[in-house]
C-alpha cells in the first residue's frame, strides 16, 4: 500500500475514506522542520545554507511514516496546494532521505488537489508530479530572509531601545501602517460645518426629505455654512420663499455581485459581518476544507472552475428561478500577479448543499461556510435592477435650491441572497422611496432644520481593513496575512479595542527606531519589490540564493552601521522624531519641553525595564516629575490623562488618580526623595476609573483591612483587592505566601465583611480543598519558651510528630511519644534546629543586598 502523506489527522481521515484500503494515509501534522532559533541557522558566508532541525514533536510522526515506507516502499506527498503545502513536502522528502528511509528505487510523486472530494482527490492521484523546486526555493528565501531580519535586527532592538522584543521582515511595515494612521488621528482638527434639511409634502400630503444644494444662487460646497449664524440665515431663506418642483428625473441603475472570495476578501468580510479577527476566519476555514465542505482557503484567484459554474446555475435555479440565472456565466479574472498564489476561489464544494443541511455543530464554521455559500451563490446571479430619482426644488426667484433623493429596486437578482459588507458606516440618502411628484407642482414646507456637523478624523484600522491595504501594497500573501496579524498582537505592539487596531507605545518607540536607522526595511515599496521578486522565484524567472545575496549585502552594512550607536543617543533621536505627538506647542508660545514641576529640567522620554515608556525630567533625581508616554492632558478611556488627576486631599496628603502598567490606580501624596514609594492600591475593574472619586480612593487605600484575629488559632485575617478580585486572608501577614485565601462576593464585602462570615468562609475554603491549609491544632501545648518567649507546641507533621516554636520545626526522634516531650527536651531540640536556620539566612542575605543594590542602580 503506497503511503500518503497529507498535513492534519482530519484530512488524513476524509482522504483515507475516498481512497479506501489500499493506501496508508498518514498525517505530518504541519511543518516537520524549521530553522533553530540561534545564530547560524543561515549562514550568509556559505551561500545561505541553511541548517534543518526536526521538531521534537515531529520527531514521532516523521518516524510513523518512515515505518510505513518499510511495509510498502512508495510515497505520494499530498500537503496542501501553496507554497507552504510545496515547502512541507520537500522537508519530509528530505527528512525521510536523510534517515535512509527514502531509498534510490523509492519512487516519490507529489499530488495536489483544491478540494477535498473523491472527484478531485481522483483525479490528483491520476496527475502525480514531482516537488515544484521553483516554490520551495521562493519558500527558501522568504524564511531565509525573514531569519535574518530577525535574528540580526531584534538583537539591535534589545540593546538599543530597552523592553523592545522583536522586529520582523514583513509585521515591522504593518506595525508602520497601524502607527502613521494613529498620528493622522492625533494631528487631526475636526472642522465645523453646517447643512439645512427641509422636510416636505407633496400636493397628496406625502412627506419627503430634501437637502438644500444652492443659496443665493450659487452651488454650496461642503464647507460653505461655517457656523450656526450662516446656517439660520440659510434657514430664513427657505422659510421665507413659496417652493415648487422644478423637475422629477428617473434613472434606471442596476448592481452586480461582487466576486467570489480568495483569502483577503473572505478575511475583511468575516470581520465586517461577524468580527472574526484574521487567525480566527482561518482556522475555521481550515476544518471546513479537511471536512470537504469548502474548495482550499489560501488564495489570490478569483476564477470558478467551469463544472463549479454549472453546479451554482443549478443551484440558483432550483431554489430561486429561472429569472435568477443571467444569460450567460459571470466570468471573473484574477489580478494575482504570482500563478502560485491563484488557485481557484474559495467556494463550497457542492453549491446545492446550504449551512443547514451540512448540519455543521460549530457557531464559527457554520457562519462562516453560509456566508462562502451566499457570496458564491451570489456571484453567478442576475444584478439588481433599480430606479433612481432626483427631484429638485426650488423658489421663483432662484435663491434656494434643493435636492430630494430617492431608489427604488425594481428587481433584487443577487441581493435576495448576498450583499457586501462595509468597513464604516456610510449614510446613503438614497436609500429610499420618494412620493410621486409632477413638475410645475408645489412643495409645502412642514420643517426647516439646520444641522451642525464635524468632520471625523480617519477611522483605525480593523483587521479586515488592515488586510486590505496590505494587500493594495502589495505587502505580505494570502499565506502570512493572519499570522502578521496576530504576531504584532502578541507581541503587544497593538492592541484591539472594539475591533479597532491601536498601536501601544511600545510598537510606536519600536516604528520610529526602525524609520530613523532602518528605514528602507520599513519602506513599503522596497518590501512590496521585495515581495514580486520571491514572486518571480517562484516562477522561475530569478536565483533565490541571487535575491539573497543584494538583500543582505545592504542589510549586514546597516546593521553594522548601528553598532556604535548608544541608548541615550537613540532615546534622544526619537524625542524629536515623536516631538509633535509627545510635545506639542504651548496656546501661550512656552516651551512644551520645560518641566512643569521645576521649571528647570527638560522633559524627554525614558524607557521602563517592561518595554513601555513615559515622560520623565532631565532634572532627575532632584526632580521627580513623570507623566505617561502620550501628549499632555489626553485622556483615554480611564478618563486619566498623562500626568495623572488629582482627586483632593485627605489627613495632609494629596491623592492621585494615574494610569499604570497594569491599569489604573490611586496614590496617598507625591513620589519624593523621602517618599520614594507612596501608597497606591489598583482601582478596580468594576470601578469605571472615570467615576472613582477621594472617598472611594481613601478606601481603596486603607487596604489590606484587618479584620482581627482568627478566633480558633489568634492568626490576622485580612480582607484585600487582589489580581484575581476580592479575598480574604488567614496568616501573619498579607505578604504571607502561606496560610489560606478565601474569595469574596464583590468589592463592597472587603470593607464589610466581619469576622463570622470570614471564619465561615475560610472554613469552607478548607473543607473544599480537603484540609489543605487548614491550621494544625497541637497535640500537645508545652507553653512559652522559657528563654525566648513564644509558644512551644507538638505538631502532628506528615513525617511524624515535631516540636514548633515560631518558624523552628524540630523532628522528635524516633520511639519518642508525643505525650512524653518536655519543655525541656523541646527546648534542646529547637537550639540543636535553630542554628541551621540562622546559616540559611546568613547566606541569603548578600543575595537580598545585592538585588536591592541592582534595582537602587
Amino acid at each position: 500500500m503506497p503511503v500518503v502523506v497529507v498535513e492534519s489527522p482530519a484530512k488524513a481521515k476524509t482522504i483515507n475514506k475516498y481512497l479506501g484500503d489500499d493506501y496508508t494515509v498518514l498525517a505530518s501534522y504541519g511543518h516537520v522542520r524549521d530553522l533553530p532559533p540561534k545564530d547560524g541557522s543561515v549562514d550568509p558566508d556559505n551561500e545561505f545554507d541553511m541548517l534543518w532541525e526536526v521538531a521534537s514533536d515531529s520527531k514521532k510522526h516523521v518516524k510513523a511514516i518512515a515505518d510505513a515506507l518499510k511495509e510498502d516502499n512508495a510515497l505520494i506527498l499530498a500537503t496542501d496546494p501553496d507554497r507552504e503545502g510545496e515547502a512541507i513536502s520537500w522537508h519530509l522528502q528530505e527528512a525521510l532521505t536523510k534517515r535512509k528511509s527514502i531509498k534510490k528505487d523509492t519512487p516519490v510523486s507529489r499530488v495536489t488537489f483544491n478540494a477535498i472530494t473523491k472527484a478531485a482527490v481522483t483525479e490528483a492521484m491520476a496527475n502525480a508530479r514531482q516537488v515544484d523546486m521553483p516554490l520551495v526555493e521562493a519558500y527558501l528565501a522568504r524564511r531565509a530572509l525573514d531569519y535574518l531580519v530577525g535574528f540580526n535586527l531584534s538583537p539591535v532592538l534589545w540593546r538599543k531601545l530597552p523592553g523592545a522584543k522583536s522586529a520582523g521582515r514583513v509585521q515591522s511595515v504593518c506595525l508602520r501602517i497601524l502607527t502613521e494612521r494613529e498620528m493622522e488621528i492625533e494631528a487631526f482638527r475636526n472642522r465645523e460645518y453646517w447643512s439645512v434639511k427641509a422636510v416636505l409634502a407633496s400636493p397628496r400630503g406625502q412627506e419627503y426629505e430634501a437637502r438644500l444644494v444652492s443659496l443665493a444662487g450659487k452651488k454650496l460646497e461642503k464647507y460653505d455654512l461655517e457656523n450656526q449664524t450662516q446656517a439660520e440665515m440659510a434657514e430664513q431663506a427657505i422659510t421665507s420663499r413659496d417652493l415648487k418642483i422644478q423637475s422629477v428625473e428617473a434613472k434606471p441603475a442596476s448592481r452586480n455581485p461582487s466576486a467570489p472570495f480568495m483569502t483577503s476578501t473572505l478575511q475583511q468580510e468575516a470581520s465586517r459581518k461577524f468580527g472574526m479577527g484574521a487567525r480566527q476566519t482561518m482556522s475555521s476555514a481550515q476544518r471546513l476544507y479537511e471536512a470537504g465542505y469548502i474548495t482550499y482557503m489560501r488564495t489570490d484567484g478569483i476564477d470558478m472552475a467551469p463544472e463549479a459554474v454549472t453546479m451554482a446555475r443549478d443551484a440558483i435555479k432550483d431554489r430561486y428561478g429561472s429569472e435568477y440565472v443571467p444569460g450567460q456565466p459571470r466570468v471573473y479574472k484574477n489580478k494575482a500577479k504570482n500563478a502560485q498564489e491563484a488557485h481557484e476561489c474559495i467556494r463550497p464544494t457542492d453549491m446545492a448543499r446550504d449551512a443547514a443541511s451540512l448540519k455543521i455543530t460549530d457557531d464559527d464554521q457554520r457562519k462562516l461556510y453560509d456566508l462562502i455559500w451566499k457570496r458564491t451563490l451570489a456571484c453567478q446571479m442576475e444584478g439588481a435592477r433599480l430606479e433612481r430619482t432626483t427631484v429638485e426644488i426650488g423658489s421663483d426667484d432662484g435663491q434656494v435650491g434643493l435636492r430630494a433623493t430617492g431608489q427604488v429596486v425594481l428587481f433584487d437578482g443577487f441581493l435576495r441572497v448576498y450583499e457586501e459588507g462595509r468597513d464604516d458606516e456610510v449614510v446613503d440618502d438614497d436609500d429610499k422611496r420618494l412620493p410621486q411628484v409632477s413638475e410645475g407642482e408645489k412643495a409645502d414646507k412642514r420643517s426647516v432644520t439646520p444641522e451642525q456637523h464635524f468632520t471625523q478624523p480617519p477611522p483605525r484600522y480593523t483587521e479586515a481593513t488592515l488586510v486590505k491595504r496590505m494587500e493594495e501594497l502589495g505587502i505580505g500573501r494570502p499565506s502570512t496575512y493572519a499570522s502578521i496579524v496576530t504576531t504584532i498582537q502578541d507581541r503587544g505592539y497593538v492592541r484591539k479595542d472594539r475591533n479597532r487596531l491601536i498601536p501601544e507605545d511600545k510598537g510606536r518607540l519600536v516604528i520610529a527606531f526602525l524609520e530613523n536607522y532602518f528605514r528602507r526595511y520599513v519602506g513599503y515599496d522596497f518590501t512590496a519589490s521585495l515581495e514580486e521578486e520571491l514572486d518571480d522565484v517562484s516562477a522561475g524567472d530569478r536565483d533565490y540564493k541571487d535575491v539573497l545575496g543584494r538583500f543582505w549585502q545592504d542589510f549586514s552594512a546597516a546593521i553594522a552601521e548601528t553598532s556604535e550607536l548608544r541608548i541615550t543617543e537613540v532615546l534622544e533621536k526619537i524625542n524629536e522624531v515623536l516631538e509633535p505627538h509627545l510635545f506639542p506647542p504651548l496656546e501661550d508660545g512656552g516651551d512644551p519641553r520645560l518641566c512643569p514641576n521645576c521649571g528647570l529640567g527638560r522633559l524627554s522620554m525614558r524607557t521602563a525595564r517592561s518595554g513601555g515608556a513615559f515622560i520623565g525630567c532631565s532634572n532627575y533625581p532632584e526632580c521627580r516629575y513623570t507623566r505617561a508616554f502620550g501628549p499632555p492632558g489626553a485622556e483615554d478611556d480611564s478618563g486619566i490623562p498623562p500626568e495623572g488627576k488629582l482627586l483632593g486631599e485627605d489627613e495632609g496628603d494629596k491623592i492621585f488618580a494615574f494610569k499604570g502598567r497594569f491599569g489604573p490606580y490611586v496614590q496617598r501624596g507625591e513620589v519624593t526623595d523621602d517618599n520614594k514609594k507612596p501608597p497606591r492600591q489598583s482601582i478596580p475593574k468594576e470601578w469605571p476609573p472615570t467615576e472613582v472619586d477621594l472617598e472611594q480612593a481613601v478606601r481603596l487605600l486603607s487596604l489590606p483591612r484587618q479584620i482581627g484575629p482568627h478566633p480558633e488559632d489568634g492568626i490576622m485575617v485580612w480582607s484585600n483587592i487582589g489580581r484575581y478580585g476580592p479575598y480574604l486572608k488567614h496568616a501573619e501577614s498579607t505578604s504571607d505566601r502561606g496560610g489560606t485565601n478565601a474569595n469574596l462576593e464583590n468589592i463592597e464585602e472587603v470593607f464589610t465583611v466581619g469576622m463570622n462570615r470570614a471564619v465561615q468562609l475560610l472554613a469552607e475554603k478548607v473543607a473544599s480543598r480537603g484540609g489543605r491549609g487548614v491550621a494544625a491544632k497541637p497535640l500537645h501545648e508545652l507553653g512559652e519558651h522559657p528563654d525566648e518567649g513564644g509558644p512551644v507546641n507538638v505538631m502532628k507533621g506528615k513525617y511524624g510528630p515535631y516540636v514548633k516554636w515560631g518558624k523552628v520545626n524540630a523532628t522528635i526522634p524516633k520511639g519518642t511519644e508525643p505525650e512524653n516531650v518536655t519543655m525541656e527536651m523541646a527546648v534542646q531540640l529547637i537550639a540543636e534546629k535553630a542554628p541551621k536556620k540562622k546559616t540559611t539566612r546568613k547566606k541569603a542575605a548578600p543575595k537580598k543586598k545585592a538585588a536591592a543594590k541592582k534595582k537602587s542602580a
